[in-house]
């Protein structure tokens, strides 16, 4: 997140940077791959370690490469082109494309938007021992403010760091770890099962760490970004991709020693014994944690929704243009916000619709890389085309989730 960037330039004598120097720019990476993490990467996560041990862990190490790739490419396109994703698509390859892609954003992210109000609200719920329902409107109401009327950048900053509480899961990884060999080449080499909750896990496990409001976020936001400015980003956004991956993975390790009769619908207190090593103490860093990246996720995703609409319909959109210059965009952040918080209220299983969510967006990711990869080496669009690298490795993303998505699919189906 470019909010979060400290590091700055090495002295004009000193030509080597130094060890400060490195340190400074790789922090704002860590904060920013924790912040990465909302509270559905992290319970998902957690359903799938409960349900199927580190048997899903290749899946986050197979993303490391794929994040590097889809964050440069995407980041590109919305440099270079100074438009969003959806409408690239729409002017490229057809309104009907841009909306269908738009229509399958707005499902995955809404679902995503009430799942992550429900998730920060019980937090608070397990801090203060109050009804989660106290705290729906509260952190919807938060989340309108700071996308319509607050600073967004300034919000980041405070809750960035916050969220590096989430590294917790680093620690109760290594308690719990018996035999670190034994743990490598339980990931690397995993008994995988062939059978519809397995893929459904796959399939979750890719879209929880590659989430397509992100990708959106990542060209929308970028639209007009200086080269130089870019280019600053590349340690952090590597450091942040590394941090990410390894919270997720220690969520896996940590979850797979916890007894839960069905995880897929476990609750959120349910959820934050995976931290249990740490005893009351656990479930504080737990709460902590899904609250400051609930709030730093819940404005991207509420945004990356509209953009997607926006950027479809043709309507003027920019958080920092002025509302009355970009009405029905603003309109529509309002009407989000505040139809999520209504669904919020008849009550909603937080894990098992965040779970569902990164399901759906598994599958969307589908088209949305296929899109990118198209876009991205179009010369007629791009001035720099994608290395061999960046292809590669967003081919092997097509391939094994179409492949990962029809395997789930013929399961669930016979």
């Amino acid at each position: 997140m470019e909010a979060l960037r400290l590091a700055q330039a090495p002295a004009p004598d000193n030509p080597r940077p130094s060890l400060f120097h490195k340190a400074a720019r790789t922090l704002p990476g860590i904060i920013a791959g924790a912040a990465d993490l909302d509270p559905a990467a992290v319970l998902t996560a957690t359903v799938a370690g409960a349900s199927f041990g580190v048997s899903l862990g290749w899946v986050v190490v197979l993303c490391v490469p794929v994040l590097f790739s889809v964050f440069a490419v995407s980041s590109r396109i919305g440099q270079e082109t100074k438009k969003g994703l959806v409408e690239l698509i729409r002017e490229h390859y057809g309104r009907k494309s841009a909306m269908l892609i738009a229509l399958f954003i707005v499902g995955v992210n809404l679902t995503m938007i009430v799942g992550d109000i429900v998730a920060v609200s019980d937090s608070f719920s397990l801090l203060t021992m109050s009804p989660r329902l106290f705290f729906l409107a509260i952190v919807g109401f938060t989340v309108w403010y700071v996308l319509i009327v607050g600073n967004y950048q300034k919000t980041t900053k405070v809750l960035g760091t916050l969220t590096l509480i989430l590294i917790a899961y680093v620690l109760a990884a290594y308690r719990v770890t018996d035999s670190f060999p034994t743990l490598a080449r339980d990931v690397l080499l995993p008994r995988m099962q062939v059978n519809s909750g397995y893929m459904m896990g796959v399939v979750a496990v890719f879209g929880s760490l590659l989430t397509p409001d992100v990708i959106v976020w990542q060209t929308s936001s970028k639209r007009g970004l200086p080269e130089g400015l870019a280019k600053a980003h590349v340690t952090e956004s590597h450091a942040g991709t590394f941090v990410a991956c390894l919270i997720s993975l220690s969520a896996m390790v940590a979850a797979s020693h916890m007894h839960v009769a069905d995880p897929s619908n476990m609750t959120t207190r349910t959820a934050s014994e995976a931290l249990g090593s740490f005893g009351y103490a656990g479930t504080v860093l737990f709460a902590l944690g899904i609250i400051a990246s609930g709030m730093i996720a819940l404005p991207i995703l509420v945004a990356s929704l509209c953009f997607s609409v926006a950027e479809a319909a043709g309507w003027r959109s920019g958080l920092s243009m002025e509302p009355w210059n970009a009405r029905l965009f603003f309109v529509m952040i309002s009407a989000t916000v505040f139809l999520a918080v209504v669904i919020d209220f008849f009550g909603v299983n937080t894990v098992h619709v965040l779970y569902w969510s990164q399901i759906l967006a598994g599958i969307i990711l589908v088209p949305i890389f296929a899109y990118i990869l198209l876009l991205s080496n179009n010369s007629k669009i791009m001035r720099t085309t994608n290395s061999r690298f960046e292809n590669f490795w967003l081919g092997c993303a097509v391939t094994g989730m179409l492949i990962s998505n029809v395997l789930f699919f013929w399961f669930v189906l016979k």
